[in-house]
């Protein structure tokens, strides 16, 4: 039978995402389809998990995966994260719904693949569920530190270079700076977004529910 063949079992689809600890900035989840010929080439490339590559390494590499590699790779805009935010209320639930949308899509590209693999992030059906709603179904392995595996290492970079991409774009669009990460920069930067365009800009660049939108409308109060 063929799913006995050696390449069938290297090929996987690797699912990872960047964002999810970012104050500001989109949500984005990538999908990164691997065989044995693609394994080869993103390990002569040094592709490794994105947090391990500098940003422009990560910007350099992007485009070359993309090329190589069929993928997916979906950017929820801070806007768009708020409203589905205050609709799920679970950060784990709208992460699912992002893989199973990444995974959806790259599947409909034609991409015949039978195992996905992403990092540990909740209750995998989840994800199976938001699949079988759309008629697919593939067997997902989570794991802890999943990024060790190549596909999501590959997935990891593209997701990360997208975030850097439009995280400059919108800082560039209220001409701030907005950081990576959730820390006091954060919150400097934000009363800078409120004092230049007004307290609803905020949701056009940020993730509301953070700590770091009470702390920094209750110094505005």
């Amino acid at each position: 039978m063929s799913t006995s063949h050696p390449h069938n079992r290297i090929e996987r689809i690797g699912i990872d995402e960047s964002g999810k600890g970012d104050y500001f900035g989109p949500l984005v989840i990538a999908a990164v389809f691997v065989n044995a010929t693609t394994q080869g080439e993103l390990k002569l490339m040094g592709v490794r998990d994105s947090k391990k590559l500098s940003d422009g390494r990560v910007l350099e590499m992007a485009p070359d995966i993309k090329t190589i590699c069929p993928h997916s790779v979906i950017a929820i805009g801070p806007k768009k994260y708020n409203e589905l935010y205050g609709k799920i209320r679970n950060l784990n639930r709208l992460l699912a719904w992002g893989h199973a949308k990444a995974l959806e899509n790259l599947l409909e590209r034609g991409v015949t693949c039978e195992r996905a693999i992403s990092d540990q992030f909740g209750d995998e059906r989840l994800i199976l569920n938001a699949l079988q709603e759309k008629g697919r179904t593939i067997v997902l392995d989570q794991r802890t530190r999943a990024e060790s595996d190549l596909a999501v290492a590959a997935a990891s970079i593209l997701a990360r270079a997208e975030f850097l991409i439009r995280l400059k774009r919108l800082s560039n669009e209220v001409g701030t700076t907005l950081p990576k990460g959730a820390s006091p920069a954060g919150e400097l930067a934000a009363r800078m977004v409120i004092k230049k365009h007004g307290q609803d800009w905020l949701g056009s660049v940020a993730k509301l529910h953070f700590k770091t939108t009470k702390t920094v409308l209750e110094n505005l109060a």
